[in-house]
Protein backbone atom coordinates (compact mmCIF):
# COMPACT_ATOMS: atom_id res chain seq x y z
CA UNK A 1 0.00 0.00 0.00
CA UNK A 2 1.31 3.46 -0.87
CA UNK A 3 2.22 5.91 1.89
CA UNK A 4 -0.09 8.63 0.58
CA UNK A 5 -1.95 10.09 3.59
CA UNK A 6 -5.16 10.39 1.56
CA UNK A 7 -6.83 7.03 0.96
CA UNK A 8 -10.27 5.66 0.25
CA UNK A 9 -11.04 2.04 1.04
CA UNK A 10 -13.83 1.05 -1.32
CA UNK A 11 -16.47 -1.64 -1.03
CA UNK A 12 -15.83 -2.59 2.62
CA UNK A 13 -18.31 -3.26 5.41
CA UNK A 14 -17.61 -0.41 7.84
CA UNK A 15 -18.56 -0.21 11.52
CA UNK A 16 -20.91 2.77 11.60
CA UNK A 17 -23.26 3.72 14.40
CA UNK A 18 -23.00 0.34 16.07
CA UNK A 19 -23.64 -1.63 12.85
CA UNK A 20 -21.61 -2.81 9.88
CA UNK A 21 -22.73 -1.25 6.61
CA UNK A 22 -21.30 -1.24 3.07
CA UNK A 23 -19.45 2.06 2.69
CA UNK A 24 -16.44 3.71 1.11
CA UNK A 25 -14.16 4.85 3.94
CA UNK A 26 -11.77 7.78 3.44
CA UNK A 27 -8.92 9.03 5.61
CA UNK A 28 -6.82 12.17 5.22
CA UNK A 29 -3.78 12.99 7.31
CA UNK A 30 -4.65 10.57 10.07
CA UNK A 31 -8.28 11.64 10.36
CA UNK A 32 -11.47 9.98 9.17
CA UNK A 33 -12.36 12.31 6.31
CA UNK A 34 -15.58 11.12 4.73
CA UNK A 35 -17.84 8.26 3.74
CA UNK A 36 -19.05 7.42 0.24
CA UNK A 37 -17.41 10.48 -1.33
CA UNK A 38 -16.28 10.08 -4.94
CA UNK A 39 -12.89 11.81 -5.27
CA UNK A 40 -10.71 10.79 -8.19
CA UNK A 41 -7.66 12.54 -6.69
CA UNK A 42 -7.49 10.15 -3.75
CA UNK A 43 -5.72 6.79 -3.77
CA UNK A 44 -8.41 4.11 -3.92
CA UNK A 45 -7.90 0.73 -2.33
CA UNK A 46 -10.22 -2.15 -3.13
CA UNK A 47 -11.48 -3.54 0.17
CA UNK A 48 -14.48 -5.42 -1.18
CA UNK A 49 -15.42 -8.32 1.06
CA UNK A 50 -13.41 -6.96 4.00
CA UNK A 51 -14.61 -5.47 7.29
CA UNK A 52 -13.30 -2.23 8.80
CA UNK A 53 -13.42 -2.18 12.60
CA UNK A 54 -12.52 0.57 15.05
CA UNK A 55 -9.15 -0.31 16.54
CA UNK A 56 -9.44 -2.86 19.34
CA UNK A 57 -8.39 -1.98 22.90
CA UNK A 58 -6.91 -4.48 25.37
CA UNK A 59 -6.85 -3.32 28.98
CA UNK A 60 -4.69 -6.22 30.18
CA UNK A 61 -1.31 -6.95 28.60
CA UNK A 62 2.19 -7.65 29.87
CA UNK A 63 4.95 -6.12 27.74
CA UNK A 64 7.75 -7.05 30.19
CA UNK A 65 9.87 -3.93 29.66
CA UNK A 66 11.71 -2.61 31.59
CA UNK A 67 13.16 -5.56 33.47
CA UNK A 68 12.23 -8.66 31.49
CA UNK A 69 12.90 -7.74 27.88
CA UNK A 70 14.10 -11.28 27.11
CA UNK A 71 10.39 -12.23 27.22
CA UNK A 72 8.90 -9.23 25.38
CA UNK A 73 9.58 -5.55 24.72
CA UNK A 74 7.36 -2.54 24.18
CA UNK A 75 8.31 -2.69 20.52
CA UNK A 76 7.60 -6.39 19.94
CA UNK A 77 4.50 -6.39 22.11
CA UNK A 78 3.01 -3.41 20.31
CA UNK A 79 3.85 -4.99 16.94
CA UNK A 80 2.00 -8.12 18.03
CA UNK A 81 -0.93 -6.01 19.20
CA UNK A 82 -1.16 -4.24 15.85
CA UNK A 83 -1.13 -7.59 14.07
CA UNK A 84 -4.02 -8.63 16.30
CA UNK A 85 -6.04 -5.55 15.31
CA UNK A 86 -5.34 -3.55 18.48
CA UNK A 87 -4.57 0.15 18.38
CA UNK A 88 -4.53 0.66 22.17
CA UNK A 89 -3.41 -1.49 25.10
CA UNK A 90 -2.95 -1.00 28.84
CA UNK A 91 0.32 -2.46 30.15
CA UNK A 92 0.43 -4.11 33.57
CA UNK A 93 3.06 -3.07 36.15
CA UNK A 94 4.85 -6.33 37.00
CA UNK A 95 8.14 -4.92 35.75
CA UNK A 96 11.57 -4.09 37.16
CA UNK A 97 11.49 -1.48 38.47
CA UNK A 98 7.83 -1.76 39.35
CA UNK A 99 6.11 1.50 38.38
CA UNK A 100 5.17 2.48 41.91
CA UNK A 101 6.19 6.16 41.92
CA UNK A 102 6.60 9.00 39.45
CA UNK A 103 10.23 8.23 38.59
CA UNK A 104 9.66 4.55 37.84
CA UNK A 105 6.53 5.04 35.75
CA UNK A 106 8.27 7.77 33.74
CA UNK A 107 11.03 5.28 32.90
CA UNK A 108 8.37 3.09 31.30
CA UNK A 109 6.70 6.05 29.59
CA UNK A 110 10.03 7.00 27.99
CA UNK A 111 10.34 3.56 26.39
CA UNK A 112 6.72 3.68 25.23
CA UNK A 113 7.21 7.06 23.58
CA UNK A 114 10.33 5.80 21.82
CA UNK A 115 9.31 2.32 20.70
CA UNK A 116 5.55 1.73 20.74
CA UNK A 117 3.83 1.13 17.40
CA UNK A 118 0.37 1.72 18.87
CA UNK A 119 -1.04 3.57 21.88
CA UNK A 120 0.30 1.99 25.10
CA UNK A 121 -1.05 3.19 28.44
CA UNK A 122 0.83 2.07 31.58
CA UNK A 123 -0.73 0.97 34.83
CA UNK A 124 0.67 2.14 38.13
CA UNK A 125 1.05 -0.36 40.94
CA UNK A 126 -1.30 -0.33 43.92
CA UNK A 127 1.43 -1.16 46.43
CA UNK A 128 5.17 -0.57 46.61
CA UNK A 129 6.94 -3.27 44.61
CA UNK A 130 3.57 -5.05 44.38
CA UNK A 131 4.38 -6.51 47.78
CA UNK A 132 1.10 -5.50 49.41
CA UNK A 133 2.74 -3.83 52.42
CA UNK A 134 2.78 -0.10 51.62
CA UNK A 135 0.66 1.98 49.33
CA UNK A 136 2.40 3.06 46.13
CA UNK A 137 2.82 6.75 45.29
CA UNK A 138 -0.52 6.88 43.53
CA UNK A 139 -0.58 10.69 43.57
CA UNK A 140 2.80 10.93 41.84
CA UNK A 141 1.80 8.39 39.17
CA UNK A 142 -1.72 9.69 38.54
CA UNK A 143 -0.85 11.96 35.55
CA UNK A 144 0.71 8.99 33.71
CA UNK A 145 -1.17 5.89 34.93
CA UNK A 146 -4.29 4.72 33.11
CA UNK A 147 -5.38 2.98 36.33
CA UNK A 148 -3.88 1.14 39.30
CA UNK A 149 -3.30 -2.62 39.62
CA UNK A 150 -1.08 -5.13 41.38
CA UNK A 151 -1.82 -7.67 38.66
CA UNK A 152 -0.06 -10.94 39.30
CA UNK A 153 -0.72 -10.42 43.01
CA UNK A 154 -3.92 -10.12 44.96
CA UNK A 155 -3.90 -7.40 47.60
CA UNK A 156 -4.17 -9.58 50.70
CA UNK A 157 -4.84 -6.87 53.28
CA UNK A 158 -8.39 -5.57 53.56
CA UNK A 159 -7.04 -2.35 55.06
CA UNK A 160 -4.58 -1.84 52.21
CA UNK A 161 -7.22 -2.36 49.54
CA UNK A 162 -9.56 0.06 51.31
CA UNK A 163 -6.81 2.72 51.39
CA UNK A 164 -6.08 2.13 47.72
CA UNK A 165 -9.75 2.49 46.81
CA UNK A 166 -10.09 5.73 48.77
CA UNK A 167 -6.99 7.19 47.11
CA UNK A 168 -8.01 6.08 43.61
CA UNK A 169 -11.46 7.59 44.17
CA UNK A 170 -9.87 10.95 45.02
CA UNK A 171 -7.73 10.74 41.89
CA UNK A 172 -10.59 9.72 39.61
CA UNK A 173 -8.86 6.45 38.72
CA UNK A 174 -9.98 2.82 38.48
CA UNK A 175 -8.67 0.04 40.72
CA UNK A 176 -8.13 -3.00 38.46
CA UNK A 177 -7.90 -5.95 40.80
CA UNK A 178 -6.15 -9.27 40.34
CA UNK A 179 -8.33 -11.18 42.78
CA UNK A 180 -6.43 -14.01 44.41
CA UNK A 181 -6.56 -14.97 48.06
CA UNK A 182 -3.26 -16.72 48.61
CA UNK A 183 -4.68 -18.84 51.43
CA UNK A 184 -6.53 -20.94 48.85
CA UNK A 185 -3.77 -21.35 46.28
CA UNK A 186 -1.67 -23.92 48.17
CA UNK A 187 0.86 -24.48 45.40
CA UNK A 188 -1.85 -25.20 42.85
CA UNK A 189 -1.00 -25.22 39.17
CA UNK A 190 -4.42 -25.74 37.53
CA UNK A 191 -8.07 -25.60 38.53
CA UNK A 192 -9.01 -27.68 41.56
CA UNK A 193 -11.38 -29.86 39.57
CA UNK A 194 -11.79 -33.08 37.61
CA UNK A 195 -8.57 -32.90 35.62
CA UNK A 196 -6.45 -32.13 38.70
CA UNK A 197 -7.95 -35.03 40.63
CA UNK A 198 -7.62 -37.44 37.69
CA UNK A 199 -3.94 -36.63 37.19
CA UNK A 200 -2.95 -36.03 40.81
CA UNK A 201 -2.04 -32.37 40.32
CA UNK A 202 -2.37 -29.65 42.98
CA UNK A 203 -5.41 -27.49 42.28
CA UNK A 204 -6.36 -23.83 42.79
CA UNK A 205 -9.78 -23.52 44.41
CA UNK A 206 -12.24 -21.09 42.84
CA UNK A 207 -12.73 -19.36 46.20
CA UNK A 208 -9.26 -17.85 45.78
CA UNK A 209 -10.83 -15.63 43.11
CA UNK A 210 -14.44 -15.06 44.07
CA UNK A 211 -13.61 -14.68 47.76
CA UNK A 212 -11.53 -11.57 47.13
CA UNK A 213 -14.11 -10.19 44.72
CA UNK A 214 -16.71 -10.54 47.48
CA UNK A 215 -14.41 -8.76 49.92
CA UNK A 216 -13.78 -5.94 47.48
CA UNK A 217 -17.46 -5.47 46.68
CA UNK A 218 -17.97 -5.02 50.42
CA UNK A 219 -15.29 -2.34 50.43
CA UNK A 220 -17.04 -0.53 47.59
CA UNK A 221 -19.90 0.10 49.99
CA UNK A 222 -17.43 2.06 52.16
CA UNK A 223 -15.38 3.78 49.49
CA UNK A 224 -17.54 4.33 46.41
CA UNK A 225 -14.51 3.55 44.28
CA UNK A 226 -14.44 2.66 40.58
CA UNK A 227 -13.51 -1.02 40.58
CA UNK A 228 -12.62 -3.42 37.77
CA UNK A 229 -12.07 -7.17 38.12
CA UNK A 230 -9.32 -8.66 35.97
CA UNK A 231 -9.53 -12.02 34.15
CA UNK A 232 -12.75 -13.40 35.67
CA UNK A 233 -12.77 -17.20 35.40
CA UNK A 234 -15.41 -18.67 37.72
CA UNK A 235 -19.20 -18.94 37.81
CA UNK A 236 -19.38 -17.67 41.38
CA UNK A 237 -17.30 -14.62 40.44
CA UNK A 238 -19.82 -13.76 37.73
CA UNK A 239 -22.62 -14.06 40.28
CA UNK A 240 -20.88 -11.81 42.81
CA UNK A 241 -20.20 -9.16 40.16
CA UNK A 242 -23.77 -9.37 38.88
CA UNK A 243 -25.11 -8.74 42.38
CA UNK A 244 -22.68 -5.87 42.86
CA UNK A 245 -23.89 -4.22 39.67
CA UNK A 246 -27.52 -4.72 40.66
CA UNK A 247 -26.77 -3.01 43.98
CA UNK A 248 -25.46 0.03 42.13
CA UNK A 249 -21.71 -0.24 42.71
CA UNK A 250 -19.26 1.14 40.14
CA UNK A 251 -17.94 -2.27 39.10
CA UNK A 252 -16.87 -3.71 35.75
CA UNK A 253 -14.99 -6.81 34.75
CA UNK A 254 -13.19 -8.61 31.95
CA UNK A 255 -12.61 -12.19 30.95
CA UNK A 256 -10.19 -13.67 28.42
CA UNK A 257 -10.60 -15.78 25.28
CA UNK A 258 -9.20 -18.95 26.85
CA UNK A 259 -11.78 -18.88 29.65
CA UNK A 260 -14.62 -18.47 27.18
CA UNK A 261 -13.45 -21.15 24.75
CA UNK A 262 -11.69 -23.79 26.88
CA UNK A 263 -12.46 -25.95 29.88
CA UNK A 264 -10.26 -27.99 32.20
CA UNK A 265 -10.97 -31.29 30.45
CA UNK A 266 -9.29 -29.91 27.32
CA UNK A 267 -5.97 -29.61 29.16
CA UNK A 268 -2.81 -31.48 28.29
CA UNK A 269 0.39 -31.74 30.32
CA UNK A 270 1.82 -28.82 28.38
CA UNK A 271 2.86 -25.36 29.56
CA UNK A 272 0.62 -23.73 26.96
CA UNK A 273 -2.36 -24.67 29.14
CA UNK A 274 -0.98 -23.01 32.28
CA UNK A 275 -2.08 -19.53 33.27
CA UNK A 276 -3.33 -17.67 36.35
CA UNK A 277 -6.21 -17.87 37.01
CA UNK A 278 -6.40 -21.34 35.50
CA UNK A 279 -8.82 -22.61 32.89
CA UNK A 280 -11.84 -23.78 34.89
CA UNK A 281 -14.70 -26.25 34.54
CA UNK A 282 -17.27 -26.41 31.76
CA UNK A 283 -19.84 -25.07 34.22
CA UNK A 284 -17.63 -22.04 34.81
CA UNK A 285 -17.13 -21.54 31.07
CA UNK A 286 -20.88 -21.58 30.45
CA UNK A 287 -21.41 -19.05 33.25
CA UNK A 288 -18.89 -16.74 31.60
CA UNK A 289 -20.77 -17.01 28.32
CA UNK A 290 -23.98 -16.14 30.18
CA UNK A 291 -22.17 -13.16 31.70
CA UNK A 292 -21.26 -12.00 28.21
CA UNK A 293 -24.85 -12.40 27.05
CA UNK A 294 -26.48 -10.53 29.93
CA UNK A 295 -23.87 -7.76 30.17
CA UNK A 296 -22.37 -8.76 33.51
CA UNK A 297 -19.01 -9.18 31.77
CA UNK A 298 -18.18 -5.84 30.17
CA UNK A 299 -15.18 -6.60 27.99
CA UNK A 300 -12.70 -9.19 26.79
CA UNK A 301 -8.98 -8.73 27.44
CA UNK A 302 -6.20 -11.12 26.51
CA UNK A 303 -3.98 -11.14 29.62
CA UNK A 304 -1.14 -11.38 27.07
CA UNK A 305 1.66 -12.80 29.22
CA UNK A 306 4.64 -13.91 27.10
CA UNK A 307 7.40 -16.17 28.39
CA UNK A 308 10.28 -17.92 26.66
CA UNK A 309 9.76 -21.36 25.16
CA UNK A 310 12.08 -22.82 27.79
CA UNK A 311 10.02 -21.29 30.61
CA UNK A 312 6.89 -22.85 29.10
CA UNK A 313 8.43 -26.26 28.30
CA UNK A 314 8.15 -27.89 31.73
CA UNK A 315 4.59 -29.15 31.68
CA UNK A 316 1.79 -28.11 34.00
CA UNK A 317 3.88 -28.53 37.14
CA UNK A 318 7.05 -26.71 36.15
CA UNK A 319 6.12 -24.09 33.56
CA UNK A 320 5.57 -20.45 34.37
CA UNK A 321 2.01 -19.17 34.26
CA UNK A 322 0.90 -17.12 31.27
CA UNK A 323 0.49 -17.37 27.50
CA UNK A 324 0.58 -15.01 24.52
CA UNK A 325 -2.83 -13.84 23.40
CA UNK A 326 -2.87 -10.69 21.28
CA UNK A 327 -2.48 -12.27 17.85
CA UNK A 328 -5.01 -15.05 18.43
CA UNK A 329 -7.77 -13.18 20.26
CA UNK A 330 -10.02 -11.92 17.48
CA UNK A 331 -9.97 -15.00 15.23
CA UNK A 332 -10.60 -17.42 18.10
CA UNK A 333 -13.44 -15.31 19.49
CA UNK A 334 -14.95 -14.70 16.08
CA UNK A 335 -14.76 -18.40 15.23
CA UNK A 336 -15.93 -19.66 18.61
CA UNK A 337 -18.58 -17.08 19.50
CA UNK A 338 -19.77 -15.25 16.38
CA UNK A 339 -19.70 -17.93 13.69
CA UNK A 340 -21.44 -20.28 16.13
CA UNK A 341 -24.23 -17.76 16.70
CA UNK A 342 -23.58 -17.17 20.40
CA UNK A 343 -23.04 -13.42 20.00
CA UNK A 344 -23.18 -10.97 17.11
CA UNK A 345 -20.21 -9.37 15.40
CA UNK A 346 -21.36 -6.02 16.77
CA UNK A 347 -21.37 -7.37 20.32
CA UNK A 348 -17.83 -8.67 19.88
CA UNK A 349 -16.79 -5.23 18.64
CA UNK A 350 -18.30 -3.66 21.75
CA UNK A 351 -16.45 -6.14 24.00
CA UNK A 352 -13.10 -5.58 22.27
CA UNK A 353 -13.27 -1.87 21.50
CA UNK A 354 -16.08 0.29 22.80
CA UNK A 355 -16.47 -0.92 26.39
CA UNK A 356 -12.77 -1.03 27.36
CA UNK A 357 -12.17 2.47 25.97
CA UNK A 358 -15.15 3.88 27.84
CA UNK A 359 -14.28 2.28 31.18
CA UNK A 360 -10.61 3.26 31.22
CA UNK A 361 -11.02 6.72 29.72
CA UNK A 362 -9.21 5.94 26.47
CA UNK A 363 -10.03 8.07 23.43
CA UNK A 364 -13.24 6.69 21.86
CA UNK A 365 -13.02 5.31 18.35
CA UNK A 366 -16.32 5.25 16.49
CA UNK A 367 -14.99 5.74 12.93
CA UNK A 368 -16.77 9.06 12.61
CA UNK A 369 -15.71 11.99 10.45
CA UNK A 370 -13.09 14.07 12.25
CA UNK A 371 -11.94 11.26 14.55
CA UNK A 372 -8.45 9.79 14.60
CA UNK A 373 -8.15 7.05 12.01
CA UNK A 374 -7.43 4.14 14.35
CA UNK A 375 -8.86 1.11 12.63
CA UNK A 376 -8.23 -2.47 11.59
CA UNK A 377 -9.28 -4.32 8.44
CA UNK A 378 -10.20 -7.99 8.71
CA UNK A 379 -10.99 -10.70 6.19
CA UNK A 380 -13.70 -12.61 8.05
CA UNK A 381 -13.85 -15.39 5.48
CA UNK A 382 -10.17 -16.19 5.52
CA UNK A 383 -9.37 -19.47 7.26
CA UNK A 384 -5.94 -20.11 8.72
CA UNK A 385 -4.17 -22.16 11.38
CA UNK A 386 -2.75 -20.58 14.52
CA UNK A 387 0.96 -21.26 15.01
CA UNK A 388 2.79 -19.52 17.82
CA UNK A 389 6.04 -19.62 15.88
CA UNK A 390 4.46 -17.20 13.40
CA UNK A 391 3.73 -14.59 16.09
CA UNK A 392 5.43 -11.20 16.05
CA UNK A 393 5.41 -11.41 19.84
CA UNK A 394 8.56 -12.85 21.41
CA UNK A 395 6.22 -15.15 23.33
CA UNK A 396 5.47 -18.01 20.95
CA UNK A 397 3.30 -20.12 23.26
CA UNK A 398 -0.48 -20.06 22.80
CA UNK A 399 -3.26 -22.22 24.19
CA UNK A 400 -4.80 -22.17 20.70
CA UNK A 401 -1.82 -23.75 18.94
CA UNK A 402 -2.78 -25.67 15.79
CA UNK A 403 -6.42 -24.57 15.71
CA UNK A 404 -8.13 -23.62 12.46
CA UNK A 405 -9.89 -20.28 12.73
CA UNK A 406 -11.53 -17.58 10.63
CA UNK A 407 -10.93 -13.83 10.67
CA UNK A 408 -7.51 -12.68 9.47
CA UNK A 409 -6.31 -9.18 10.31
CA UNK A 410 -4.81 -7.76 7.11
CA UNK A 411 -4.19 -4.12 8.03
CA UNK A 412 -4.08 -1.91 11.13
CA UNK A 413 -3.65 1.86 11.25
CA UNK A 414 -2.98 4.22 14.15
CA UNK A 415 -3.73 7.84 13.38
CA UNK A 416 -3.90 6.86 9.74
CA UNK A 417 -0.34 5.54 9.78
CA UNK A 418 0.32 1.88 9.07
CA UNK A 419 0.97 -0.18 12.20
CA UNK A 420 0.54 -3.58 10.50
CA UNK A 421 0.17 -4.49 6.86
CA UNK A 422 0.01 -8.05 5.63
CA UNK A 423 0.44 -6.77 2.09
CA UNK A 424 -2.82 -7.91 0.51
CA UNK A 425 -4.37 -4.45 -0.03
Amino acid sequence: MKSNSKKTFTGAMVYDGGKFRPRDFSIDGGIVASFDKNDDSVEKIDAKGLYIFPGFADVHVHFREPGFSYKETIKTGSMAAARGGYTAVCAMPNLNPVPDDEKSILAEVEIIQRDAKIHVYPYGAITRGQHGKRLADMYGMAPYAVAFSDDGHGVQSDEMMEKAMITAKKLGKVIAAHCEDERYVNGGVINDGRYAKKHGLPGINTISEWGQISRDVGLLDKTGAAYHVCHVSTATSVGVIRRGKNEGYDITCETAPHYLLKNEMMLEDDGRFKMNPPIRSEEDRKALIEGILDGTIDMIATDHAPHTKEEKSKGLLGSLMGVSGLEAAFPTLYTGLVRTGIITLERLTELMCTAPRKRFGLPPINLEVGENADFTIIDLDRKFTIHGDDFLSMGKVTVFEGEEVYGKVVYTAVGGRTAYDEGVL
